[in-house]
This record gives C-alpha cells, structure tokens and sequence, in this order.
C-alpha cells in the first residue's frame, strides 16, 4: 500500500452542504470581526511530486521564491505537513511610488501527507533551487517466520 497519500479538503466534508453558507453567516456576525470571511480555504496548495525510490519515497515540492525560514515543516502523528508563507514587500516600497503593477502571489501555502508508512525519525530535507526535497525512508517489513510446533 502506498503511504504517502495528500489530504484533501473535499474528502473530509460533505461534497454538499445546503447550511454551509447560513452557518458561515452566523459565524461572520457572531464571532471575531471577520471572522467569517477567512477560512482555511484560502491557503492554497502547491505542487508535488512523489517518486518510489525502492527503500525510501522522494517527495519533491515546488516553493519558487521561498527562502529556508519561511518553509516550516511539522509532524503530528502520522501526518507530515508542510507550510510556507510568503510576506508582502510591495506595501512599504508603493508609498514611495516605485511599484507600477505587482502581479506575484503572497500568502500561506500548506500540504499534508499521510506518513504512517514512514520511519519519521529519519526523513531528511533540503531545499535546492526552489525545489523542497524529502527523502522518507520507508518502514522496514516485519516478515512472519513460519515455526513447526511440536507435539507432546
């Protein structure tokens, strides 16, 4: 069975949910201002590649203009998860009038994997020209050994 498998949001919740918005509402009213209008929806994802190397799987993340401190990545059990967040510059330098258009992305981007199958104690990471690359040794099989029971 492969081990790696991404979370996903739509596989967690209902496809439909005819209350989502009214609750969403309530809560935007209710709650802390704003509250409502920013969910965990709004990180995006990036993209992955993950390659079975024999006796460990490959796990390559493409983070292009990420520096090493904005990259965190955490385990929580069986779950490998990966952040990062880009910081906006264009504020500070548009009051001095130097910007004329800013079209790049800033924002929190996250992935979760399933690392179950995974020995987490010596998975290993290395950032290389925008490129995240994980390497996650497999766990080591258990193989049964057969015993022949003599009878008294």
């Amino acid at each position: 069975m492969f081990g790696l498998i991404p979370y996903r949001r739509e596989e967690k919740e209902m496809s439909y949910n005819p209350f989502r918005e009214m609750e969403e509402l309530e809560k935007a009213f209710f709650e802390e201002p704003f509250a409502g209008f920013f969910h965990s929806e709004d990180i995006a994802e990036f993209k992955t590649d993950i390659s079975d190397k024999g006796d460990s799987y490959l796990l390559e993340a493409d983070l292009p203009g990420f520096k090493r401190e904005d990259i965190g990545i955490d385990l929580d059990g069986d779950v490998l998860t990966i952040n990062a967040e880009r910081h906006s510059e264009h504020e500070e330098k548009d009051k001095k009038g130097s910007y004329l258009r800013c079209e790049r992305s800033y924002g929190k981007y996250s992935r979760s994997f399933d690392v179950s199958a995974i020995q987490t104690d010596q998975i290993k990471a290395k950032l290389d020209e925008g490129v995240l690359k994980l390497t996650l040794p497999k766990k080591q099989e258990k193989k049964s050994e057969t015993k022949r029971l003599e009878i008294e």
